[in-house]
């Protein structure tokens, strides 16, 4: 992983947190021991099923299921940020979170409480995992192919009666489509002849960030509408526009997420546009960082999935 060698009060830097994919069985062991509060108590409350179990036993196809994965993902990474935030003097100058990453990153910058978020990011995966009942979908990878190039070929695909978008825009040669799995099929078998040097199916449960996930939007919404929203400590980059959220559009740009595509490139680059140097994934795996590298050329960047890298990211991010 890149490595910030050296820091200052100057050096503007942005926390990442992740989505869903970035999973895996036994993650978290030493953050529940150290925040059993959080992780123990108040997450086992709120989401009425066994949190630490379902994350450090899985199993894997359990672990993987939209309403266990997200709500994990959320509280571990939200776990991991305290560790950061209780040892860094000065708060970042910018976050945002891949698709319910983008909760994770309100969470932080103080919009709701971690309970409240966890609520809400379990309402949304519950309402996810529903659309996704209703009709069979998936995603895939496109390499080698622009925002563009991917936009023609699901409009045509569309045209010809299939269902089809463009769900991700995560960086440079990194696009995301999403759409049923029959429309997903076609996409492998004919990348070379629409253009598109190679197509990865992705390990998901559905179309997400699409207009197939249309129907959960109403829960959601209500779920959004019943928790009070506060002032960002720090700017929270929006999934929907790749802009700052303003202080009144949080609600409604939530609920559009759900079936719009995510811009995190347009998020990076806008970022190290108003001056962020140093980017530092907070969350399991390393995805958030990785896609910073590709997108914002000579960017540093810092992961944070332990304890002990938090740690190590604070010490460079004060010195």
């Amino acid at each position: 992983m890149g490595r910030a060698e050296r820091s200052n009060d100057s050096v503007e830097y942005a926390v990442l947190f992740p989505g869903q994919g970035s999973q895996r069985v036994g993650m978290g062991a030493e953050l529940f021991e150290a925040r059993p509060d959080l992780l123990v108590e108040a997450a086992d409350r709120i989401l009425g099923w066994p949190l630490r179990e379902v994350c450090l036993e899985g199993p894997e196809e359990l672990l993987t299921a939209t309403d266990r994965a997200q709500p994990a993902l959320y509280a571990l990474s939200f776990a991991l940020w305290m560790e950061l935030a209780g040892r860094v003097n000065r708060p970042p100058a910018a976050a945002a979170g891949h698709s319910l990453g983008e909760y994770t990153a309100l969470g932080a910058a103080g919009v709701f409480s971690f309970e409240d978020g966890l609520g809400l990011v379990a309402a949304r995966a519950e309402a996810m995992a529903d659309a996704v009942g209703r009709q069979p979908s998936g995603m895939a990878a496109l390499l080698g192919a622009g925002e563009e190039k991917i936009e023609e070929v699901a409009a045509a695909r569309r045209a010809a009666g299939g269902l089809l978008w463009v769900a991700n825009l995560n960086a440079p040669g990194q696009v995301a489509a999403a759409g049923g799995k029959e429309d997903i099929e076609w996409l492998a078998d004919n990348a070379r002849q629409l253009g598109i040097r190679r197509v990865v199916v992705l390990d998901v449960a559905g179309g997400f960030h699409s207009p197939l996930m249309a129907s959960a939007v109403e829960p959601l919404q209500t779920a959004l509408d019943g928790v009070d929203l506060g002032e960002a400590a720090f700017p929270v980059w929006a999934n929907v526009t790749g802009a700052p959220m303003g202080a009144g559009e949080v609600r409604g740009l939530l609920a559009r997420q759900v079936t719009a595509p995510v811009r995190f490139g347009d998020s990076l680059r806008s970022m190290a546009a108003s001056g962020v140097e140093v980017f530092v994934h907070v969350g399991p795996g390393e995805v958030t960082a990785g896609l910073a590298r590709r997108t914002v050329r000579g960017c540093r960047t810092l992961v944070v999935s332990s304890i002990a890298q938090a740690e190590e990211a604070a010490g460079l991010l004060e010195a």
